[in-house]
């Protein structure tokens, strides 16, 4: 329940004068000093009321003086007043709140304070009776406010004070009056006409007679200014070491800083960096500057007194605060009007009218520097708060930036890092797949949103026999470190792919490379410090088959036609690095239009889902229907991915399969004895000729020959030709049951033999050998440089 306020707008002479001398309310006070009715006064000039002339026009916050005015009766009426300038809060015209105390009969007080030896402390004593009126007051109360005791009598504290700060005093001291319970009361008010506020500690105590009534209120008032703004120092410090540098993003980081200055320090502040995209600043620094805005902030909606928005380039010359606090490397503060402020406004006038509109009467250009590297500048700016920056807000402004110039500089070292490890990634993944007769493929590759560049890859690679190997691997950790393991990686496994090692036997051999890696980064041979995870499949167009194995990696997916999408059942295999460990495969046929889904677990693994309902929205988004992968792709990663980006790395591959048709491949058995081959060369050139393919059947037929015969004389039966032909290439295979692969070598003048594979070299677009389960295969192939 609010208290009754019991005070008697006629005990004093209250009018409220507009900043452009019209009279807008004329209180019972002032109608019974000096006669006139409101109706008679308010919307007229002030200056009508006095009989002197118009004194000077007043300056600050707060007058006091003697006015001779004239009554109503036409004499005229010597009146000490009190005005008080308030400012709107809407940014529009003030007024001026003019009070002067009226004669009244004597207070209950006097009897009760009849011994003044309380009043006679060194401390700010005033006291109020049962109205809130000033009865009493000591010589320290009356120099701290400023103005002659004899005058103030009579007022209440509101009108002493003027501001909405002495408003709040007057209702805690009401509170004391109606309750008898004393308060202390913690305020900022300005006393004595300064400009800058003090904080004050208001002990107030109720008055009480014999009778224990409370009959007025008395106020000590203590002034803890020092000690108040070296709390503040200290709380706005440790906020900015808590809200400064959340995040390792420049243009955050400054708005940051921006938003921890304001209000409690400016009322307005912009942060213009000089390079925040993580470049080194030229040293020295020289005018003219050319700075990029990261941030702004103000106590105004919308931040209207800005000239340029986040990202803009502004070009500060020589002479304005900007510049010359990078150039000098320290802080500039000016309080308007400065000589040197008012000719760099003179030239740019946009800012200069900027200013005037606002009432910006104080700035401050303090560097951003943090490991001997300039970055920037904050300005901050007063218009709101009267006082100008003190030297105490000079230094408090220095460790806030400084503080945040850190954040500043880690982060853009960070920007730099990622931007350097993206770059890296992107030059060490493939521009874009091949095209081959087995799959179609396409593939998406995205950065972590925050934690920044990690080691995910991906590749398609074609084999022998128009087979194709798929890959999909991820390297622990981020940064430059995991994208260089990746390459070294990624490089080893297409070395391993070219010599057609079986992909358990691949990820065997990739193993042992991840844990030397890891003996070399830990120093001391401890396996671990490098780790990754892999799957490598290899899928064979001519019998839909695919093999593949995996390292600790998610189990691939697989949409057959007109299927449901599902996880392959594949064995989970130790992840890489751990060593000792075996790997196991598995082989699964694939319908022609089967379409496989690798991925790494980033697109998995999110915070809004469990593992197990992400994976259903992947074989979801995985099935429905589409033109293309490529569609395909950009549904799975809009679907699966929050809209801030993931968590971690992604890297998705889908290959949709093909299959090549009987007719596309011819097989031979080849007979022990070389005298019956001859027949087996006539069948390969009339299916050459059935393929249309007569301008390479003499080289096909010096291949078969060459490779057949190597085959009876060194390998062991059953031995087989297989011919494949595809629209740009022809393949020839020769299988058997030996395990002894051919070596290229140069033969010697006089030897008889050892030309052939030479030949075959020479003849062929490549050739080589894989081993198989049941022997090796020697194969060659030969480009079509045109069909007939």
């Amino acid at each position: 329940m609010s208290p009754v306020y019991p005070f008697d707008e006629a005990a004093t002479a209250r009018v409220v004068v507009g900043d452009d001398g019209t009279l807008v309310d004329w209180g019972p006070g002032a109608r019974a000093l000096l006669g006139w009715e409101p109706r008679d006064v308010v919307g007229s000039p002030a200056a009508r009321l006095l009989a002197d002339g118009a004194p000077a026009a007043p300056t600050g916050s707060r007058w006091s003086g003697t006015l001779t005015l004239r009554h109503r009766e036409g004499h005229p009426v010597a009146v000490w007043l009190l005005a008080h300038h308030r400012r709107s809060d809407d940014g529009g015209p003030g007024h001026w709140l003019v009070v002067a105390p009226l004669p009244g009969p004597p207070s209950s007080l006097d009897a009760l304070l009849a011994v003044e030896g309380p009043l006679q402390s060194p401390c700010a004593i005033a006291v109020y009776d049962d109205r809130l009126r000033l009865t009493h007051l000591n010589d320290a109360m009356a120099e701290l406010l400023g103005l002659p005791a004899e005058h103030i009598r009579g007022l209440r504290p509101s009108e002493i004070g003027g501001k909405p700060q002495s408003e709040a005093l007057e209702h805690d001291m009401l509170r004391v009056l109606t309750t008898g319970r004393a308060e202390d009361v913690q305020t900022r008010l300005h006393t004595g006409g300064e400009d800058r506020a003090h904080a004050w500690l208001a002990r107030l105590a109720p008055v009480t007679d014999d009778a224990g009534r409370v009959r007025g209120v008395t106020m000590a008032a203590h002034d803890f200014t020092e000690h108040h703004r070296a709390r503040e120092r200290l709380q706005l410090v440790n906020e900015a070491s808590v809200r400064i540098g959340t995040t390792l993003d420049v243009a955050r980081t400054a708005q940051e800083l921006a938003d921890v200055c304001v209000p409690a320090l400016a009322d307005f502040v912009s942060v213009d960096l000089l390079d925040p995209r993580g470049g080194e600043p030229p040293a020295p620094l020289t005018a003219s500057l050319s700075l990029r805005r990261a941030a702004h902030q103000s106590v105004n909606p919308g931040v209207p007194e800005a000239l340029a928005e986040p990202g803009e380039v502004l070009t500060y010359p020589a002479g304005s605060p900007q510049a010359d606090s990078l150039t000098s490397g320290r802080t500039v503060a000016v309080t308007l009007p400065d000589p040197d402020m008012e000719q760099w406004l003179a030239v740019d006038t946009a800012r200069r009218d900027r200013m005037r509109a606002f009432g910006i009467h104080s700035s401050m250009a303090v560097p951003l520097r943090a490991r001997g590297v300039t970055l920037g500048v904050a300005v901050l700016r007063r218009f709101r708060r009267p006082e100008p920056f003190s030297p105490d807000d000079v230094l408090l402004a220095e460790e806030v930036t400084a503080r945040a110039a850190v954040c500043v500089d880690n982060a853009r070292r960070f920007s730099r890092e990622r931007e350097t490890a993206l770059a890296l990634q992107r030059s060490l993944l493939p521009r874009s797949l091949p095209r081959t007769a087995a799959v179609d493929a396409a593939s998406r590759y995205l950065p972590a949103a925050r934690a920044g560049v990690g080691g995910d890859w991906f590749d398609v690679i074609p084999l022998s026999g128009m087979r194709v190997a798929m890959v999909v691997g991820d390297v622990v950790g981020h940064g430059i470190q995991a994208s260089a393991t990746m390459g070294r990686l990624r490089t080893a496994v297409r070395t391993l792919a070219d010599i057609d090692l079986a992909p358990d036997e691949l990820l065997t051999h990739l193993d042992d490379l991840v844990v030397r890696l890891s003996e070399e980064a830990g120093g001391e041979g401890s396996p671990g410090e490098v780790g990754a995870s892999c799957l490598y499949a290899v899928y064979d167009p001519v019998s839909r088959r695919c093999t593949l194995a995996r390292a600790g990696h998610p189990a691939p997916l697989m949409l057959p036609p007109g299927g449901a999408a599902r996880t392959v059942e594949l064995p989970p295999g130790p992840a890489l690095g751990l060593g000792g460990l075996p790997f196991e495969s598995a082989e699964l046929y694939l319908s022609e239009g089967s379409v496989l889904a690798f991925y790494t677990d980033g697109l998995t693994e999110s915070r809004q889902r469990d593992l197990d309902a992400a994976r259903d929205d992947l074989c979801a988004a995985l099935a429905a229907p589409s033109g293309s992968l490529d569609e395909t792709c950009d549904r799975i990663l809009h679907g699966l991915l929050p809209a801030g980006g993931a968590a971690d790395d992604v890297a998705l591959l889908l290959a949709r399969t093909r299959g090549l048709p009987a007719s596309q491949v011819a097989t031979w058995d080849i007979p022990a004895d070389p005298a019956l081959v001859a027949p087996i060369r006539k069948q390969v050139l009339a299916q050459l000729d059935t393929w249309g393919l007569g301008a390479v059947s003499f080289t096909t037929e010096l291949v078969v020959s060459e490779l057949v015969t190597n085959a009876i004389r060194y390998g062991s039966h059953p031995i087989r030709l297989r011919l494949i032909h595809d629209a740009a290439t022809l393949i020839c295979e020769v299988s058997d049951t030996s395990h002894t692969a051919p070596h290229l070598r140069r033969a010697k003048t006089w030897d008889e033999g050892g030309r052939g594979l030479l030949l075959v070299a020479q003849l062929t677009q490549r050739w080589g050998s894989r081993h198989t389960a049941d022997g090796k295969t020697i194969w060659a192939e030969l480009a079509l440089v045109e069909e007939e």
